[in-house]
């Protein structure tokens, strides 16, 4: 249920969403065109230095292997201490240097690809390559944040870089070789702002006042759409044995002279180092894309796999928590596939859609009364390899919480929430979120006012059921809650259900009448006969209940009732 789709799967969900934000965006860049003309008159003539740090960037985007190794001051540097004169051209682009200075570059980048999915935490691209700066982006290199796995992408995606400036810096000084003279180059400070084109592909980071070093709490992450980094760009090196006059200082030289204290001598020795600036990030927000958003929830729901589907949800809540689109199908998918949980356990056939949904239903509530396990141990609490029922019980119930709150005209959402707020445990809330479906329904919706009010009884149950606190007054008011709504039901369902509901609250009442049991269970059974897609396989799996079938199995009143039972199975 949650395998991985292949990587052209992949690539051709991007193209068809980075279409639809072409389009999205293009009155945008309509509208800026001329603006951007106005601006490129009045741009200063740019210097080496910036052209250096941007081609550099530029180079690590396209995967240009051999552009960066003559770029780079790190990789070229053990070029020139390995010859006594220094090099005059660079080694041919098939040398073995470009991939080891490469691979040096990815090494350092590693940690931004390790991919952080827990449960239904799962983020678009949902396989493949995702960066994610999950900790102080000041601890990773300026490259990581220009890396071919954010400028390789189909077009319309990767990233744009612009010169902000540039200025000068106190002279840059390094050894061509242990013990020999210092020597001093040129350096210059080079600001560059990125771009990040594709909202569904951008690097992630944790935003801004995020709590750090607790388990307890989900750190909000966000999408980057822009950023600003600074670059140390060497100038005059060619007279000092490099083939090229200019390098960028990325990351550190690691072959220097040992001194006493154990470290070693920094080369080259600049003032500034190569990185992000903190203050400079722009996320993707709501109004950058709303027609993008609204799209690919359209677009996640027609995706085969569940995983697809959560990871292209989770990226557009990620841009907009409170898209209601992407919501919806989040919350109604994960709905559905905590419903269908239930069938390896109850191994039940039911071929009438609307039975079945009562079916499943009622197993997580019974369920939730009693063991919990599934409901409440997550595959990361668990050590478990692939989603349980409770990361999509989690994950869906962040999603309707807040679906309930951008759009509580929205009642089948609501219906849900309290459900899931009873499967987990959360009693109180369960209660008035259906009591507050109950106000809002008029009562001349019967059949949804009937509906509503079985919902609340059984929250109400459940809260005395798993409390055992058998003088609470809510179980008598789920009583009553039920026989209002055997009032209002017109279909042998609801009525089966709502005579159901009025027997299992008698179970908790502190002075249980049995004969008023199996009256009302009488009852049940004559509305479950008519019930479409009824079977006696169902009708046991309803009164096989185990807080239920203890009180039948203990009075011999209930026999005749059983006899039934076993006899229709048989």
């Amino acid at each position: 249920m949650t395998c991985l789709h292949t990587f052209q799967r992949d690539r051709f969900s991007i193209l068809f969403l980075a279409g639809i934000l072409s389009m999205v965006t293009a009155t945008a860049l309509i509208d800026t065109s001329s603006a951007s003309a106005a601006t490129k008159k009045s741009k200063q003539v740019v210097t080496a230095a910036e052209a250096t740090a941007r081609r550099y960037a530029e180079a690590m985007g396209e995967g240009n292997k051999v552009a960066v190794g003559r770029l780079d001051f790190a990789c070229q540097y053990p070029l020139v201490t390995a010859s006594s004169h220094g090099i005059q051209t660079y080694p041919s682009d098939s040398d073995p240097i470009y991939d080891s200075c490469w691979q040096g570059l990815k090494d350092a980048h590693a940690s931004t690809l390790v991919r952080h999915d827990v449960g239904m935490e799962v983020v678009w691209p949902s396989s493949g390559e995702l960066v994610f700066f999950s900790e102080d982006l000041d601890g990773y290199p300026a490259s990581a944040f220009v890396a071919d796995s954010l400028g390789l992408r189909p077009p319309g995606t990767g990233f744009r870089v612009r010169i902000v400036g540039s200025k000068p810096l106190p002279s840059a000084s390094f050894r061509r070789r242990p013990n020999s003279p210092i020597v001093s180059v040129p350096a210059t400070l080079v600001k560059l702002s990125i771009s990040y084109q594709d909202p569904l592909t951008a690097p992630l980071t944790y935003a801004d006042g995020s709590v750090k070093w607790t388990s307890t709490i989900k750190r909000t992450r966000r999408a980057l759409k822009e950023i600003t980094l600074q670059w140390v760009v060497l100038s005059g090196l060619k007279k000092h044995g490099f083939a090229g006059d200019r390098a960028v200082v990325n990351l550190p030289v690691t072959s220097g002279a040992l001194f006493g204290s154990g470290d070693r001598e920094k080369i080259p020795f600049v003032t500034e180092t190569s990185r992000v600036l903190s203050d400079s990030l722009v996320w993707w927000g709501p109004a950058d894309v709303p027609g993008l958003l609204t799209a690919g929830a359209a677009h996640a729901a027609t995706l085969p796999e569940l995983r697809d589907q959560v990871a292209l949800l989770n990226r557009l809540l990620i841009i907009d928590p409170n898209q209601a689109d992407a919501l919806t199908v989040l919350s109604r998918h994960l709905y559905a596939i905590v419903l269908r949980e239930a069938i390896p356990f109850h191994k039940l056939t039911v071929n009438d859609p609307a039975l079945a949904l009562v079916v499943n239903e009622h197993f997580w509530n019974i369920y939730a009364q009693s063991v919990r396990m599934d409901l409440s141990l997550g595959m990361e609490m668990g050590g478990f390899d692939k989603p349980t029922t409770a990361d999509y019980l989690y994950r869906m119930l962040s999603a309707m919480q807040t679906l309930a709150a951008v759009r509580p005209e929205q009642l089948d959402n609501r219906f849900q929430l309290g459900v899931a707020y009873r499967w987990n445990n959360d009693q109180q809330a369960a209660i008035e979120t259906h009591e507050s479906l109950v106000k809002a329904i008029p009562v001349e919706q019967r059949a949804r006012r009937a509906e509503a009010l079985l919902q609340l009884a059984w929250s109400r149950i459940n809260k005395v059921a798993w409390n055992r606190i058998l003088d609470d007054p809510d179980i008598r008011v789920a009583y009553q809650d039920a026989d209002d709504a055997l009032a209002l039901a017109d279909l042998p369902l609801d009525k089966f259900i709502a005579e159901y509901s009025k027997a299992y609250s008698l179970l908790f009442t502190p002075d249980r009448d049995n004969r008023a049991l199996l009256e009302r269970l009488t009852e049940a059974r004559r509305w479950f006969v008519e019930v479409p897609g009824q079977t006696p396989e169902i009708w046991q799996f309803f009164i096989g209940a185990e807080s239920l079938k203890a009180v039948l199995d203990a009075d011999s009143i209930f026999q005749p009732l059983l006899a039934q039972a076993e006899e229709k199975k048989g």
